[in-house]
């Protein structure tokens, strides 16, 4: 039986770093990433531009280098290729895991959708793109309703409710506008979400000025049907022609994996996970947790910048451990 010192669960650019570590300090590893290379970031719209500059984004001491200051997410997929290459990191795509459990020996057991794998330490760094944020409306999972946006051109010349104030919302907005669609923007707040780039904030501020772009504030979506919408507002419900409708309302990490391995969750509907901050380590011995995965909902919390340093805390933990001296 092969038995690994480390799997990593999760190949976006915090646990591509928690592999680079696990490599440099000699350790056997790991990576199971369930979809593509940096997933999330392939997910991303196609013309996405980081709010973060290129250095911030880098990993394992490789210089990111790209054309402007802030990165666009073409080149931050092939950044992070660059970097897989170079390293030649030891994982796996399109390899769901599935199940964890905790031998008598001490070993975790990972069942994944193509095998079975044996470790002494598990990282999860799942992010959390990959499960948008239900409003439990009706009409939600009508075949006209997207919870991702990738680009413009399929809403061309339709009429397009996006709800939500943050980024995702707002630059789909923009972009559908500039390409012919009718945009209708629905926010539950009394103003859009002061985390939009400051660079986009103007432009969406000038647009709803200009009624080029209508906003909808302190409204919510109530109703999908085929041709229109249902939208709750101050003055009472309003009825508008749709074509489509996009739910820019954001995402959270899959809380069905750390639950089912028994990672308890505190701060009430916050659900962040409880873990060690000096060591990244849970509340399951030699399970630990880095990246946006931390955050529970507060997904706005950890970035690459700012997580990337889990790696080192983590591998430096599992390093000082008696079975490792």
């Amino acid at each position: 039986m092969s038995i690994y010192d480390i799997i990593v669960i999760g190949g976006g650019p915090i646990g591509l770093a928690c592999g680079i570590e696990a490599q440099k300090a000699g350790l056997k590893y790991l990576i199971l990433e369930k979809g593509a290379l940096v997933n999330s970031i392939y997910n991303y719209p196609l013309n996405m531009r980081f709010f973060s500059t290129s250095e911030r984004l880098e990993i394992g001491a490789v210089p990111f280098v790209s054309i402007s200051g802030k990165p666009m997410r073409d080149e931050a997929l092939e950044y992070y290729r660059r970097v897989l290459e170079y390293f030649r990191l030891k994982i796996k795509l399109y390899e769901e895991v599935q199940i964890i459990n905790r031998r008598n020996d001490g070993l975790f057991e990972i069942q994944s959708s193509k095998g079975i794998y044996h470790s002494k330490h598990i990282i999860i760094a799942t992010g959390f793109y990959d499960h948008p944020i239900s409003c439990g409306i009706d009409g939600e999972h009508m075949s006209k309703v997207f919870h991702y946006y990738k680009e413009p051109h399929p809403f061309s010349f339709s009429k397009i409710i996006v709800v939500g104030a943050a980024n995702s919302a707002i630059d789909a907005a923009l972009e559908c506008y500039r390409k012919g669609a009718e945009v209708t923007l629905v926010v539950r707040k009394p103003e859009i979400s002061h985390r939009v780039k400051y660079w986009v904030k103007p432009d969406i501020e000038n647009r709803i000025k200009e009624n080029s772009i209508k906003a909808l504030f302190n409204a919510e979506l109530v109703s999908i049907r085929e041709n229109e919408v249902n939208i709750k507002t101050e003055n009472g419900i309003v009825t508008l022609e749709n074509d489509f409708v996009l739910l820019m309302t954001g995402y959270h990490p899959d809380f069905s994996l750390l639950a089912k391995v028994g990672i308890e969750f505190h701060s009430g509907d916050l659900k962040i996970p409880n873990y060690n901050e000096d060591t990244m380590e849970s509340n399951i011995k030699n399970i630990y947790l880095a990246g946006v995965v931390c955050g529970g909902m507060e997904t706005h919390k950890w970035f690459i910048e700012n997580s990337r340093i889990h790696a080192n805390m983590i591998i430096r933990d599992i390093l000082s451990k008696a079975n490792f001296i």
